[in-house]
């Protein structure tokens, strides 16, 4: 019970037992079981950022779990009138049992965490963390792989500002994965985060090249180069559209690999590579509902039955 706000918040073994919950909710997500485990309950959704699979999957989790959902934004609320955080945070704890919060201020989840007595989850903070993404992605690569251990996986793009690949990364590197960071140089991974694996015993490749590492990976892991953390349009004309993913590419890697993506994608990924049995990311995408239904439970304190029926 309590708060998710990096993956430091989670052990190996909760990790794994999550992963095992959400297994078990997959019939829940899909609505082919009725399990209202969160009857009485609240969410309150707070996006102070724009969203469509967290906020969504998300609600959904809530919703099939019987419980209610109070969907935020800053737009048409009185953060538009200048109320702060802090503030915000002391309304919402009156008003749900829980918090989701994504906001554009690295830091804002820890500060919300600490502000409320209500659990907070954090749904991505600036360029921060963005650990319930990193639990639908480990679901997602031992749903494929059948393990998230020892695995060599290769981390695409925007490694700079991607809040998805720095909590993945810390996560990937406990469970004993090799990771090849490939990335322009405007938007390597921060060498804080570099430093912190490799002394954790990660072994870590630092490269521009993209094609040379597909065929020995068991894991692609493409991001979008985000527009909206550069600082100016000149500085993202430079490097968007640097690195593509087509079907051509996939002729020689290897038979259960697979290619994922946090969404939403531009063009990094071709339309040709949706039809190969390597593509995942819709898959990851529905995966968020199942294992934030186990981590809305893991934070109310709520138990997810070893059998769902």
């Amino acid at each position: 019970m309590g708060d998710l706000v990096t993956m430091d918040d989670l052990s190996d073994d909760e990790i794994t037992q999550i992963l095992d919950e959400a297994e078990r909710l997959i019939p829940v997500a899909e609505g082919k079981v009725t399990l209202p485990l969160l009857q009485g309950k609240v969410l309150a959704n707070m996006f102070f950022e724009n969203s469509t699979r967290t906020r969504m999957s998300f609600e959904t989790a809530m919703k099939r779990l019987g419980g209610e959902v109070l969907n935020f934004s800053s737009i048409g609320t009185s953060v538009s009138k200048g109320e702060t955080l802090y503030d915000t945070m002391q309304m919402i704890d009156g008003y749900a049992d829980i918090a989701v919060i994504r906001h554009p201020r690295q830091g804002a989840a820890q500060y919300s965490a600490d502000s409320v007595n209500i659990p907070i989850l954090n749904a991505g903070d600036g360029s921060g963390n963005h650990p319930t993404q990193t639990m639908l992605d480990l679901f997602t690569i031992r749903q494929s792989q059948n393990k998230i251990e020892n695995l060599r996986v290769v981390l695409v793009g925007d490694l700079r500002y991607g809040r998805t690949v720095h909590s993945l990364s810390h996560a990937l590197t406990r469970f004993g994965a090799s990771l090849i960071l490939v990335s322009p140089p405007s938007l390597r991974m921060p060498s804080e985060i570099v430093s912190d694996l490799r002394n954790s015993g990660c072994e870590i490749l630092e490269t521009e090249n993209f094609k040379d590492q597909l065929d020995s990976a068991d894991v692609i892991y493409m991001t979008r180069i985000q527009k909206e953390r550069f600082p100016d349009d000149d500085e993202y004309s430079k490097v968007a559209g640097i690195f593509k993913l087509s079907s051509n590419d996939l002729t020689d890697v290897k038979e259960n690999l697979i290619v994922m993506h946090p969404l939403p994608r531009v063009d990094e990924i071709d339309s040709s590579v949706d039809k190969t049995r390597h593509s995942k990311y819709f898959q990851q995408a529905f995966n968020g509902v199942p294992t934030r239904m186990a981590l809305l439970c893991r934070s109310l304190g709520i138990d997810v039955p070893k059998k769902v029926k």
